[in-house]
């Protein structure tokens, strides 16, 4: 997925009510840009922090800029939009060029499941069970190598391990999906400390004939892609981070 704007890169100022943050451009130019991430972004919005940001001059936005990538000192990206994921996803899904998940004849996103929630992604073909597969994005990173979800309490995220279990029972494919947005990182973990009751369902969930799967991204001021599958490891070891439909 290509940004639509060539980046600029920024300095980060302070981030503040999860949606806004002040920043000032390579050129001293401050101003305030969007920032589509509810989580807590630890230790990824820290003064100072070097970030690059996305122009627009859609009259229909109340910000001239949103903010889409931290770069790190050594050399590697984190992608802090939540809504790329999906949009990344979207593509190579549609294209059958994800092992695992490929083979499916339709592909559509956003469908009604559950007890009113969407999942990220529905997929159908014929002769095989349909395919219900929830996507996180995991930017936080803790140890080196090591990238970890969630990055604050998700009681959401608790609801939809919930939904997805019910979906395996009934005889369908159900996928949690990690696309991990850093590029220094080859391996994902469920950050148990920080929300024990989402760490907690993961063993009943994966019981239940969930499948898990965690992706990579490649990242650059140009653009996000769909990288290579990472390792699933802690509570998450023992699962098959690809698996080919059936």
């Amino acid at each position: 997925m290509r940004f639509q704007t060539p980046l600029l890169p920024a300095r980060l100022i302070r981030r503040y009510k999860r949606f806004l943050a002040d920043i000032r451009l390579d050129d001293g130019t401050e101003a305030v840009a969007h920032c589509a991430n509810p989580g807590s972004m630890m230790g990824l919005a820290d003064p100072g922090t070097r970030i690059w940001v996305e122009p627009n001059d859609d009259p229909r936005k109340k910000l001239r800029y949103g903010w889409r990538l931290v770069e790190h000192e050594n050399g590697h990206f984190t992608g802090v939009d939540t809504s790329v994921p999906n949009r990344a996803l979207r593509d190579v899904l549609m294209a059958g060029a994800l092992p695992g998940l490929d083979g499916y004849a339709e592909v559509r996103p956003e469908q009604n499941y559950g007890t009113g929630s969407r999942i990220d992604f529905l997929l159908r073909g014929d002769g095989r069970p349909d395919a219900y597969v929830e996507v996180k994005s995991v930017t936080l990173s803790r140890r080196p190598g090591l990238a970890e979800f969630p990055d604050s309490v998700t009681a959401r995220g608790l609801k939809h391990l919930n939904e997805l279990a019910e979906v395996a029972r009934a005889g369908h494919r159900a996928v949690l999906l990690f696309l991990v947005q850093r590029t220094d990182c080859d391996a994902v973990d469920v950050a148990a400390d920080i929300d024990p009751a989402y760490a907690a369902a993961i063993a009943p969930t994966l019981a239940a004939g969930v499948e898990v799967m965690a992706i990579g991204c490649a990242i650059t001021p140009d653009a996000v892609e769909v990288a290579q599958p990472l390792q699933l490891t802690g509570q998450l070891s023992g699962t098959t981070s690809l698996r080919s439909g059936s």
